[in-house]
């Protein structure tokens, strides 16, 4: 397996970088701080006096560095196409090397890499949930949580799931002769948070006709651990996920979160060998959807004659593929949905994994400016396509007051597809 690269081996890139100033205006951290040092090409910059020695790994560096959420919208924009995400992975892996992962980092990714410690905390606590946690608001489906380590107490959080999902289902959901074998991906939040969002996507598949793989061995995408800088991490639950997606042979492997779409996807295609060539078959479901015509057989059911009215969020691990008008297809063909888009439906929901984690307070204020984008709309639903940004955007609107509720696109296609 190839190592992570080091800041090093980006000094070309870095070196491409011309100031220009372009990335300021896509920044979502910088449209909350103007701070030149947060900003993609400040980063680029404090990566550069890095490299040649003119600055040290001192208390501020390692704040700014801290400061993205790596969307990638910057290298989105970039006329130079700069990768500043993974430059700042890349500073904060020689961070990690020099300093050591912070606190909250060594307990993230003691847990993501630990099944069975995972299993076992999101089992206590669903236990103990009645003590833990204080439900806001009652139709939410969310609770907001006492104070607990590292996570703000203004924080609203999905309820976690009496059973993961992986513990629900066979691994094996034969489909008919003749169709696609696919592997299911889960990630963490629908195997321990979201379990609603795979059994709507097994509801499809199988009106479908697809054979579903769904490995119990897969891990955690590790994305968060990129975030964290801890490349031993990811390398070991990289070679845990190979070795879980390709023990049979799929023809695709279907991702139904953004993120996870990029931990295995775009991550794994930096790799060498037999890592990238698996993730030449990770597809976001949007697109596997679309491309086996689900959005026609949508089109062709009777229309409901009540609707809801829908609008919808673009994660930023989709829109920076490009991946932007297979969802609007589908919500565009369902028989239950007036489908509206909304301003600033492009815009940063302010999650970024641990970002939130690390600052809160930016992430809601980020989060905010959707808000009168979603105001405008008059949805009923906010869908989305990421279980991370259902978290936060559920959280910012239950921050403003708001009555939608937000939703993954494929409960409700599974909602209106014939029992």
């Amino acid at each position: 397996m190839a190592k992570h690269k080091k800041l090093e081996d980006y000094r070309e890139q870095i070196e491409q970088c011309v100031k220009c100033g372009a990335c300021q205006a896509h920044c979502p951290v910088f449209g909350e701080h103007k701070r030149e040092s947060i900003v993609a090409r400040g980063k680029v910059a404090l990566a550069h006096a890095l490299l040649n020695d003119e600055v040290k790994l001192d208390e501020r560096l390692v704040e700014d560095m801290s400061k993205c959420l790596m969307c990638a919208s910057c290298f989105d924009k970039c006329p130079n196409l700069v990768p500043t995400d993974e430059i700042v992975a890349a500073a904060r892996r020689e961070i990690a090397d020099q300093q050591g992962l912070s606190t909250f980092g060594k307990a993230l990714t003691t847990v993501i890499k630990n099944p069975r410690l995972m299993n076992t905390l999101a089992k206590s606590g669903k236990a103990f949930s009645a003590l833990l946690f204080k439900k806001v608001p009652e139709q939410s489906g969310l609770r907001l949580r006492f104070p607990l380590p590292f996570v703000s107490r203004e924080r609203s959080i999905p309820e976690i799931a009496a059973k993961p999902f992986r513990e629900r289902h066979p691994e094996v959901i034969p489909g008919e002769a003749g169709k696609p074998t696919v592997a299911f991906f889960t990630g963490c939040m629908i195997n321990y948070m979201y379990p609603e969002i795979g059994d709507a996507l097994l509801k499809i598949l199988k009106f479908m006709g697809v054979t579903v793989l769904i490995p119990g061995d897969q891990g955690c995408c590790g994305l968060p651990a990129i975030s964290a800088g801890d490349s031993a991490t990811v390398e070991e639950l990289s070679k845990r996920n190979l070795a879980a997606l390709t023990r049979r042979t799929p023809d695709v492997i279907l991702t139904a979160c953004a993120t996870c779409n990029e931990g295995i996807g775009r991550h794994f295609k930096h790799l060498e060998g037999e890592y990238a060539a698996m993730a030449e078959k990770v597809m976001d479901m949007n697109v596997f959807l679309v491309r086996h015509g689900l959005d026609k057989l949508l089109a062709e059911l009777p229309r409901k004659a009540v609707f809801q009215r829908v609008t919808y969020h673009d994660p930023c691990h989709l829109r920076t593929q490009g991946i932007t008008k297979e969802p609007r297809a589908l919500l565009r063909a369902l028989p239950g949905v007036r489908f509206v888009d909304m301003e600033g439906a492009d815009r940063c929901c302010g999650l970024g994994g641990t970002f939130s984690v690390y600052h809160y307070d930016t992430s809601k204020l980020i989060g905010a400016r959707k808000v009168p984008g979603i105001e405008q709309s008059g949805a009923d639903l906010v869908a989305t396509a990421c279980p991370g940004c259902m978290m936060q955007l559920q959280d910012t609107i239950n921050h403003a007051g708001l009555k939608p509720r937000v939703i993954h696109l494929l409960e409700l296609i599974a909602h209106d597809l014939p029992a």
